[in-house]
């Protein structure tokens, strides 16, 4: 996996370059916003795009729009200091797929990395989603495992979908937050262990193997046992 890393502050840039290497992912940096307009930089063979927002003489989202309009689809994430409410939805509307706010640990942005790379991939508009023998029909909003039906409550649909979505790849707490709840805070609750723990039952009581694993210190996966 080759992602693109467009950040100003050189040390930063390096940090999440070195902390992406221990997972395998190779990171290209630039330290400028108009690097990365130049032929073969922003639209190059790339997974994902890190952007932070402050870039000298040029808005990362700015940049990002300049790069959509030209037909760059490849997903971008925006690792940025700038967190007010405001700033995030202009940057998830203006063409991010993700946002986050520094500081980032390493274990997060690799699996919000992964995430994004897998979503290009494996496209998400797919009626059913597998794993193992478990079956999610997204368009008549029903799940399966062995052939028989699980009752699924509206919020429990959506957590199974979303790791069904980055199946094999590490969540996070915090992404479940944002992509379940739309919580873009920590609540300061045990919400998404409680659901993980009943969606996990509602799972197994068909038997099987369990499918959802709790990947210390990184967050929860789905995957074949």
């Amino acid at each position: 996996m080759r992602v693109l890393i467009i950040e100003d502050d050189a040390e930063v840039a390096r940090n999440m370059a070195d902390d992406l290497a221990g997972f395998g992912i190779e990171a290209v940096v630039l330290n400028e916003g108009g690097a990365a307009l130049a032929p073969g930089m922003g639209d190059g063979p790339f997974d994902v795009l890190i952007i932070d927002r402050m870039l000298p003489g040029c808005d990362g989202l700015a940049l990002l729009g300049q790069l959509r309009e030209r037909g760059v689809e490849t997903p971008a994430l925006f690792v940025t200091a700038m967190g007010a409410l405001a700033d995030r939805v202009a940057g998830l509307q203006g063409g991010g797929d993700d946002y986050v706010v520094k500081p980032i640990d390493s274990e997060e942005l690799s699996a919000r990395v992964q995430v994004l790379a897998k979503r290009r991939t494996r496209p998400n508009n797919a009626t059913k989603l597998t794993c193992a023998d478990l079956e999610l029909d997204r368009l008549h909003r029903k799940a399966r495992r062995a052939g028989q039906p699980i009752s699924l409550l509206p919020l429990e649909f959506r957590l199974l979908e979303f790791l069904l979505l980055s199946r094999g790849q590490p969540v996070t707490r915090k992404m479940l937050l944002e992509e379940v709840w739309g919580f873009h805070f920590d609540p300061r609750t045990n919400i998404v262990e409680t659901h993980i723990c009943r969606l996990r039952a509602k799972l197994e009581a068909i038997g099987g193997p369990p499918l959802i694993q709790t990947i210390r210190g990184a967050g929860y996966v789905i995957r074949d046992a």
